[in-house]
Protein backbone atom coordinates (compact mmCIF):
# COMPACT_ATOMS: atom_id res chain seq x y z
CA UNK A 1 0.00 0.00 0.00
CA UNK A 2 1.23 3.44 -1.10
CA UNK A 3 0.81 6.44 0.80
CA UNK A 4 0.95 10.60 0.24
CA UNK A 5 2.40 13.23 2.26
CA UNK A 6 0.84 16.40 3.10
CA UNK A 7 2.54 19.79 5.16
CA UNK A 8 0.17 21.15 7.40
CA UNK A 9 0.58 24.55 10.06
CA UNK A 10 -1.37 23.71 13.49
CA UNK A 11 -2.82 26.54 15.27
CA UNK A 12 -0.91 26.92 19.18
CA UNK A 13 -1.37 29.48 21.47
CA UNK A 14 -1.09 32.01 18.91
CA UNK A 15 1.63 30.42 16.71
CA UNK A 16 2.04 27.51 14.65
CA UNK A 17 3.55 24.11 14.74
CA UNK A 18 4.65 22.68 11.39
CA UNK A 19 3.25 18.95 11.03
CA UNK A 20 3.01 16.24 8.04
CA UNK A 21 0.25 14.11 7.61
CA UNK A 22 1.46 10.96 6.19
CA UNK A 23 -1.51 8.93 4.52
CA UNK A 24 -2.61 5.84 3.38
CA UNK A 25 -3.80 5.27 -0.14
CA UNK A 26 -6.50 3.74 1.07
CA UNK A 27 -8.41 5.86 3.33
CA UNK A 28 -11.05 3.66 4.76
CA UNK A 29 -13.62 5.77 7.32
CA UNK A 30 -12.51 3.84 10.13
CA UNK A 31 -9.35 5.74 10.75
CA UNK A 32 -6.62 3.98 13.18
CA UNK A 33 -4.25 7.37 13.54
CA UNK A 34 -0.18 7.83 15.01
CA UNK A 35 0.97 11.03 16.26
CA UNK A 36 4.92 11.45 16.30
CA UNK A 37 7.07 13.81 17.41
CA UNK A 38 11.04 14.37 18.29
CA UNK A 39 13.46 14.80 21.18
CA UNK A 40 14.90 17.54 22.77
CA UNK A 41 17.32 17.79 19.24
CA UNK A 42 15.96 17.83 15.71
CA UNK A 43 12.65 17.59 14.41
CA UNK A 44 9.75 15.24 12.74
CA UNK A 45 12.07 14.89 9.57
CA UNK A 46 14.73 12.64 11.34
CA UNK A 47 15.12 9.47 9.56
CA UNK A 48 13.71 7.11 12.59
CA UNK A 49 10.22 9.36 12.83
CA UNK A 50 10.09 9.52 8.32
CA UNK A 51 10.27 5.26 8.26
CA UNK A 52 8.49 4.73 10.92
CA UNK A 53 5.32 7.27 9.49
CA UNK A 54 6.12 5.88 5.79
CA UNK A 55 6.03 2.33 7.94
CA UNK A 56 2.61 3.10 9.39
CA UNK A 57 1.16 4.74 6.28
CA UNK A 58 2.10 1.36 4.24
CA UNK A 59 0.00 -0.51 6.59
CA UNK A 60 -2.87 1.19 6.46
CA UNK A 61 -1.92 3.36 9.92
CA UNK A 62 -2.56 7.44 9.80
CA UNK A 63 0.07 9.47 10.86
CA UNK A 64 0.99 13.23 11.79
CA UNK A 65 4.70 13.95 13.00
CA UNK A 66 5.24 17.36 14.10
CA UNK A 67 8.13 19.92 14.96
CA UNK A 68 8.15 21.17 18.41
CA UNK A 69 11.65 22.44 19.15
CA UNK A 70 11.10 24.01 22.88
CA UNK A 71 12.90 21.93 25.58
CA UNK A 72 10.58 23.33 28.43
CA UNK A 73 8.59 20.39 29.44
CA UNK A 74 5.23 21.93 29.86
CA UNK A 75 4.93 23.72 26.97
CA UNK A 76 6.24 20.52 25.23
CA UNK A 77 2.86 19.02 26.36
CA UNK A 78 0.93 21.86 25.51
CA UNK A 79 2.10 21.69 22.23
CA UNK A 80 1.67 17.60 21.83
CA UNK A 81 -2.30 17.89 23.20
CA UNK A 82 -2.92 21.06 20.64
CA UNK A 83 -1.88 19.14 17.65
CA UNK A 84 -3.78 15.71 19.31
CA UNK A 85 -6.43 18.20 19.63
CA UNK A 86 -6.23 19.43 16.13
CA UNK A 87 -5.96 15.45 14.63
CA UNK A 88 -9.22 14.76 16.48
CA UNK A 89 -10.97 17.76 15.34
CA UNK A 90 -9.75 17.28 11.53
CA UNK A 91 -12.67 17.48 8.84
CA UNK A 92 -11.03 15.16 6.96
CA UNK A 93 -8.42 12.64 8.71
CA UNK A 94 -10.09 12.48 12.67
CA UNK A 95 -9.40 9.07 13.58
CA UNK A 96 -11.63 6.18 15.64
CA UNK A 97 -8.41 5.07 17.37
CA UNK A 98 -5.62 7.27 18.34
CA UNK A 99 -1.84 6.44 19.39
CA UNK A 100 0.54 8.62 21.06
CA UNK A 101 4.67 8.42 20.39
CA UNK A 102 7.27 10.22 20.69
CA UNK A 103 11.28 10.02 20.56
CA UNK A 104 13.74 10.74 23.55
CA UNK A 105 12.22 13.35 25.79
CA UNK A 106 9.08 13.15 22.74
CA UNK A 107 8.22 10.02 24.62
CA UNK A 108 7.84 11.73 27.89
CA UNK A 109 5.98 14.47 26.57
CA UNK A 110 3.74 11.84 24.87
CA UNK A 111 3.38 9.70 28.49
CA UNK A 112 2.37 12.87 30.01
CA UNK A 113 -0.30 14.06 27.56
CA UNK A 114 -1.78 10.07 27.77
CA UNK A 115 -2.25 10.14 31.86
CA UNK A 116 -4.03 13.92 31.10
CA UNK A 117 -5.97 12.25 28.52
CA UNK A 118 -7.05 9.22 30.34
CA UNK A 119 -7.85 11.46 33.54
CA UNK A 120 -10.52 13.53 31.55
CA UNK A 121 -11.81 9.94 30.28
CA UNK A 122 -10.43 10.34 26.63
CA UNK A 123 -9.39 6.88 25.01
CA UNK A 124 -5.88 6.52 23.79
CA UNK A 125 -5.26 2.88 22.26
CA UNK A 126 -1.48 3.15 23.11
CA UNK A 127 1.81 4.79 23.55
CA UNK A 128 4.87 4.45 21.64
CA UNK A 129 8.30 5.05 23.31
CA UNK A 130 11.32 5.33 21.09
CA UNK A 131 14.50 5.89 23.49
CA UNK A 132 12.38 6.64 26.50
CA UNK A 133 15.28 9.28 28.79
CA UNK A 134 14.63 6.90 31.69
CA UNK A 135 17.48 8.05 33.50
CA UNK A 136 20.14 11.17 33.31
CA UNK A 137 23.85 9.41 32.20
CA UNK A 138 25.67 7.98 34.74
CA UNK A 139 23.00 8.95 37.23
CA UNK A 140 20.68 5.98 37.93
CA UNK A 141 18.80 7.28 40.52
CA UNK A 142 17.30 9.94 38.09
CA UNK A 143 14.76 7.35 37.27
CA UNK A 144 12.80 7.80 40.17
CA UNK A 145 11.13 10.70 39.16
CA UNK A 146 11.13 10.25 35.57
CA UNK A 147 9.43 6.32 35.91
CA UNK A 148 6.55 8.32 37.93
CA UNK A 149 4.16 9.55 34.97
CA UNK A 150 4.98 6.19 33.40
CA UNK A 151 3.20 4.26 36.46
CA UNK A 152 0.77 6.73 36.80
CA UNK A 153 -0.69 5.27 33.54
CA UNK A 154 -3.74 2.62 33.68
CA UNK A 155 -5.02 0.45 31.12
CA UNK A 156 -3.24 2.32 27.75
CA UNK A 157 -0.79 0.10 26.65
CA UNK A 158 2.97 1.20 26.65
CA UNK A 159 5.53 -0.38 24.06
CA UNK A 160 9.15 0.56 24.57
CA UNK A 161 12.05 0.75 21.72
CA UNK A 162 15.36 1.28 23.34
CA UNK A 163 18.95 0.34 23.03
CA UNK A 164 20.92 -2.18 25.28
CA UNK A 165 23.83 0.71 24.84
CA UNK A 166 21.60 3.21 25.51
CA UNK A 167 22.80 5.21 28.85
CA UNK A 168 19.47 7.54 29.00
CA UNK A 169 17.53 4.12 29.81
CA UNK A 170 19.69 1.75 31.37
CA UNK A 171 18.20 -2.25 30.84
CA UNK A 172 17.96 -3.27 34.48
CA UNK A 173 15.92 0.29 35.40
CA UNK A 174 13.55 0.08 32.79
CA UNK A 175 13.16 -3.84 33.06
CA UNK A 176 12.24 -2.72 36.80
CA UNK A 177 10.01 -0.09 36.24
CA UNK A 178 7.84 -2.46 33.57
CA UNK A 179 7.66 -4.89 36.13
CA UNK A 180 5.58 -2.50 38.40
CA UNK A 181 3.63 -0.28 36.08
CA UNK A 182 0.02 -1.33 35.79
CA UNK A 183 -0.60 -0.74 31.67
CA UNK A 184 0.18 -3.71 29.68
CA UNK A 185 3.99 -2.98 28.60
CA UNK A 186 6.23 -4.62 25.70
CA UNK A 187 9.63 -3.82 24.95
CA UNK A 188 11.60 -4.19 22.09
CA UNK A 189 15.64 -4.30 23.07
CA UNK A 190 18.04 -3.49 19.83
CA UNK A 191 21.03 -5.12 21.06
CA UNK A 192 24.26 -2.59 21.25
CA UNK A 193 22.32 0.37 20.49
CA UNK A 194 22.54 3.82 21.90
CA UNK A 195 20.15 6.41 23.08
CA UNK A 196 20.20 7.26 18.92
CA UNK A 197 19.09 3.67 18.33
CA UNK A 198 22.30 3.51 16.26
CA UNK A 199 24.78 0.60 16.32
CA UNK A 200 28.57 0.19 15.38
CA UNK A 201 28.92 -1.71 12.58
CA UNK A 202 25.22 -1.83 11.22
CA UNK A 203 23.56 1.06 9.47
CA UNK A 204 20.84 2.90 10.42
CA UNK A 205 18.71 1.35 7.59
CA UNK A 206 18.96 -2.03 8.98
CA UNK A 207 18.07 -0.70 12.25
CA UNK A 208 14.45 0.56 11.33
CA UNK A 209 14.10 -2.96 9.33
CA UNK A 210 14.36 -4.08 12.90
CA UNK A 211 12.84 -2.03 14.88
CA UNK A 212 9.38 -0.58 11.96
CA UNK A 213 7.83 -4.11 12.03
CA UNK A 214 7.51 -4.97 15.98
CA UNK A 215 5.81 -1.51 16.11
CA UNK A 216 3.57 -2.11 13.50
CA UNK A 217 2.56 -5.29 14.29
CA UNK A 218 1.89 -3.63 18.29
CA UNK A 219 0.28 -1.14 16.67
CA UNK A 220 -2.29 -3.30 14.65
CA UNK A 221 -2.26 -5.74 17.59
CA UNK A 222 -3.83 -2.63 20.04
CA UNK A 223 -5.82 -0.62 17.36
Amino acid sequence: MEFSEENVRIPFEQKELDGVFTVPADVTEERTAMVLTHGAGGDMHIKQLKSLAHALARSGVLCLRFTCRAVNFPYRVRAYRAVVDYLRSHERFAPDSIFLGGRSMGARTAVDVCQRMFRQKDVVQGVLCLSFPLNLPGKPLTYVERSRELCELSQTSVMFVSGTADNMCEQRLLQNVMSVMNSPSAVHWVKDANHGLKVCGRTEESVLEEVNPQIIAWVLQHK
